[in-house]
């Protein structure tokens, strides 16, 4: 029994003052080679791996796997799977709507028809978005980035918003939202 092994394991080390615990268990020779790098990015203890922690967080929240999650500022859809064959389509289980004074189970036509109303307006505002910035005129960049490189570029314009925000906020209060990014 793995888990009250783990558990075991858990007890000992906290009685012994120790902060890190041996965790056993087994994976199909199938997965291991899928698994073992989302643990070791899970169980990094920095920044990285305190983001992919939070990512996934709500998984043990939920009963059934999570398909899709769109989040506004105040409203949810969560779309429930795992995905089901309707024929010539697949449907998932249902659906959740939160949002101020609501709370909605979705059935699994309602879930997708959401869900798909959703993705055709993330669509359409990333392609407002494509052609506002003129992407379509630049040459097509590599998926893959830099780390090191990438991150300093990024805290270095972070630090620089900062500033301007700060000198900003002097004659006004800061505002955000979709009309301000």
């Amino acid at each position: 029994m793995p888990s009250i092994r783990n558990s075991i394991d858990r007890l000992a080390a906290w009685l012994a003052g120790r902060s890190h615990v041996t965790l056993r268990f087994t994976v199909h020779q199938r997965l291991a080679p899928i698994v073992e790098p989302l643990i070791e990015r899970l169980l990094l203890f920095d920044d990285d791996g305190e983001t992919y922690r939070c990512s996934i967080s709500h998984w043990t929240l939920n009963e059934r796997p999570v398909l899709h999650t769109h989040r506004g500022v105040v409203s949810t859809l969560r779309v429930d799977g795992p995905l089901q064959d309707a024929g010539r389509t697949c449907l998932p289980l249902g659906g959740l709507i939160e949002a101020p004074h609501v709370t909605a189970h979705l059935d699994p036509i309602a879930a997708r028809q959401l869900d798909n109303l959703l993705q055709d307006a993330i669509d359409e505002v990333i392609q407002n978005w494509i052609i506002e910035h003129g992407l379509y005129d630049q040459p097509r960049q590599r998926r893959e980035i830099d780390r090191r490189r990438a991150d300093r570029e990024a805290k270095r314009i972070i630090a620089a918003w900062v500033s301007d925000a700060t000198a900003d906020a002097s004659g006004e209060a800061c505002r955000e939202g979709s009309e301000h990014a």
